[in-house]
């Protein structure tokens, strides 16, 4: 993870940033739409990048937590969306200082998980399991694409991800195909499965 953290870092132009930030949020998470809450709630958005969705969350009401490990991010995020998101430097797997913000009603992880090898991943589920509500969503992304896979990126096979997850105290209630939104990753033939599971009440 620390070294696709650095390499975003290199890579975060101005160009870059206005990239992300204009993708529609409503289109990315279309086929989990409903599942998300009509009231407001916490939110803690990991890997947040550029703030696009976190300041699509906090429009809607919630009190969001957007967790971006690259300086460039959320410097670019700050200026972007105001105060109208809180903003925290922390990272996956581990998501320490997450934990103090916690609970959240909703956590979201959308196009991280791979960026993360197995072993973050086995990491990354218990932390995701502290930071949930008993009750609370957790919805996430699952990047897919044909040929060599791109730099410090691991295939993302949905079954290892349902059973990880599942594993640290979650139901699933959601699994559904979508292709990319971006123009390019479209054309080159990527797509994702989106996830999503309820936190088991304690």
């Amino acid at each position: 993870m620390d070294d696709a953290i650095t390499d975003y870092a290199a890579r975060a132009t101005p160009e870059l940033i206005a990239g992300y930030d204009a993708l529609s949020p409503e289109h990315i998470y279309a086929t989990v739409l409903d599942l998300l809450p009509d009231t407001p709630v916490r939110v803690a958005d990991i890997a947040a990048g550029t703030g696009r969705d976190a300041a699509w969350f906090a429009q809607q009401g919630h009190r969001v937590l957007a967790v971006e490990p690259v300086r460039e991010f959320r410097e670019a995020g700050a200026a972007l969306h105001g105060d109208r998101i809180e903003w925290l430097d922390d990272r996956l797997p581990e998501l320490a200082e997450v934990e103090r913000h916690g609970p959240f009603d909703l956590v979201v992880l959308c196009a991280v998980w791979h960026h993360l090898d197995s072993a973050d991943r086995a990491q990354a589920v218990q932390s995701l399991a502290r930071i949930a509500a008993p009750g609370g969503r957790l919805i996430l992304s699952l990047r897919h694409e044909p040929g060599p896979l791109g730099p410090h990126s691991y295939p993302a096979p949905p079954d290892e991800a349902i059973d990880l997850i599942g594993a640290a105290g979650f139901d699933l209630i959601r699994q559904a195909e979508a292709p990319a939104v971006h123009p390019l990753s479209r054309a080159s033939g990527v797509h994702w499965t989106w996830l999503a599971f309820t936190r088991t009440a304690n």
